[in-house]
């Protein structure tokens, strides 16, 4: 990209030829050796693994950004927490998009089914990720007071601000692989002679918060003989990340038993009992955690989307609830970004204010809500821009000169399950990215970073009960990609180097 802000780099770069060897051969073994691993995609075998990509030193990373983040993440977790509560707000923001978008209809019949039955469960625990990126090329994106000392920082210190990318309600993943990223890279500063440097690689506990937040719901439902159950794929191809929670739980809280099953298995197996407590494979189900579920692949037939229906029907805490769910698509996140529309959700205006300065332009495609302009708008400069479906996992985003030719062809109906988002621009940092199966010594890449902050937040509408920030994740991927899920095979594990 023309005029792109580098930082600099952790370490001094590149490293000798025979030192880059022996270090890169070291930390894949580690990798391996401590659950840095995946299935591969490619050569799926159930009794193999292969190391996650990962960049082999940490991405600079401005402390005060980073801290930024951190401290507004329990703000986040209440602002989705109302959003998920506010009936009215969901059906008007979604009316659109449900006429249009399959996959989000069939999760707002579901809601509306519960809604109408009566809510079985109020509580519902949400463990929420806020991606994030390092903005460079434009001033503060919302119109804050902070304007002319982030065009200063675009003069003088390589990046402006940190914004909003997206916040993900379901399988917010790498709970495990966050604070691993971090272990492993420590391990390298420390073969490479540079110990000293570690100390600015901030504490990850993401997979024991997490974690800890399960336990938290299992408790407060205070069935001793109930499980948590984890809703998976029929294929698991992130199975550290998955199972390093079971095993946490497995170690720390060897009372607590967790089951994994996937939808299929809940409508062959499962049942609602006389007080619709979920009973699965004969176990009763205090706490369910969906690692699946969030795109139409995970739903073979009619017979998934009983087995959700069953499980938002039951009395177990479910994370993420469906009204959770609802809240995480990125129309909701879109109406957000309008203005006064926070007041609905927060109350304190410094919160409010703090809220608005990461948010980007978000716009609607909905004609009556504006579309026709925001096409025309787009279409100028689509290099500035990103469609976005109500979809997660990775894979799914338009980018740039690909964005006219979908635009064109779409109708005004179909454009309505697409949002558009100011394009981020994030500096770029090198080092080299390691990945199964490359050949040869690697080179020194241009790469860009995404942090995610994670939160855990259990209550009714009416109280919140527990709230937390626990922890945090960075993916990182070359500059010139588009996707960046380390998952999706497009991004690799990384950890932030704060520096002030």
């Amino acid at each position: 990209m023309e005029n792109q802000k580098i930082l600099p780099a952790a370490i001094d770069l590149p490293l000798n030829p025979k030192v880059l060897e022996e270090v890169i051969s070291k930390a894949k073994d580690w990798a391996l050796m401590h659950g840095v691993c995946m299935r591969s995609k490619t050569n799926f075998n159930m009794d193999s693994l292969q190391f996650a990509p990962f960049v082999l030193t940490p991405s600079l990373y401005p402390r005060k950004e980073f801290e930024k983040a951190v401290n507004l993440q329990t703000i986040l977790n209440e602002l989705i927490h109302n959003v998920a509560h506010d009936t009215e707000f969901l059906r008007e923001t979604l009316a659109g998009t449900i006429q249009v978008d399959e996959f989000t209809s069939n999760l707002f019949k579901i809601y509306e089914t519960v809604l109408a039955e009566g809510i079985t469960q109020e509580l519902s625990l949400g463990l929420v990720r806020s991606d994030t990126m390092l903005e460079t090329k434009k001033s503060c994106i919302s119109p804050c007071q902070k304007k002319l000392e982030c065009q200063s920082k675009l003069r003088d210190r390589l990046y402006c601000c940190v914004a909003m990318v997206e916040i993900n309600t379901i399988a917010s993943g790498f709970g495990h692989l966050g604070p691993s990223s971090r272990g492993i890279q420590s391990y390298i500063l420390s073969e490479l002679g540079h110990y000293d440097k570690i100390k600015n690689l901030p504490e990850n506990n993401a997979l024991s918060g997490l974690c800890d937040a399960m336990v938290e719901a299992w408790n407060i439902i205070g069935n001793t003989k109930a499980a948590i159950l984890f809703i998976i794929e029929d294929v698991t191809y992130n199975i550290c990340d998955q199972r390093f929670h079971e095993f946490h739980i497995r170690e720390n809280y060897p009372h607590v038993k967790v089951i994994r099953k996937t939808l299929t298995d809940v409508f062959n197996t499962g049942v609602l009992g006389s007080n619709k407590e979920l009973i699965v494979d004969g176990i009763v189900i205090s706490v369910v955690y969906f690692r699946a579920g969030y795109e139409p692949g995970h739903y073979h037939s009619q017979n998934e989307w009983s087995a959700r229906l069953m499980i938002e029907r039951s009395s177990a805490i479910k994370c993420p609830s469906i009204h959770y769910h609802l809240a995480g698509t990125k129309k909701v996140q879109q109406a957000l970004a309008k203005p006064g529309i926070l007041k609905r959700f927060l109350t304190d205006e410094d919160e409010i204010t703090r809220v608005k300065e990461i948010f980007t332009g978000l716009y609607s495609l909905d004609k009556e809500e504006g579309g026709d302009k925001v096409v025309e708008m787009v279409l100028k400069n689509p290099e500035g821009y990103v469609m976005k479906p109500q979809r997660e996992g990775g894979g799914n985003n338009i980018y740039g000169s690909d964005i006219p030719e979908k635009l064109t062809t779409m109708s005004e109906e179909e454009r309505s399950a697409y949002i558009v988002m100011d394009r981020i621009f994030p500096p770029i940092s090198r080092s080299y990215m390691i990945r199964p199966g490359a050949q040869g010594a690697p080179s020194i890449v241009d790469m860009v970073s995404e942090l995610g902050i994670f939160g855990a937040i259990i209550g009714t509408k009416e109280k919140i009960l527990y709230n937390r920030q626990v922890g945090h994740m960075l993916r990182t991927k070359g500059s010139s990609a588009n996707e960046g899920g380390v998952a999706a095979g497009m991004g690799a594990l990384d950890s932030p180097y704060l520096f002030d």
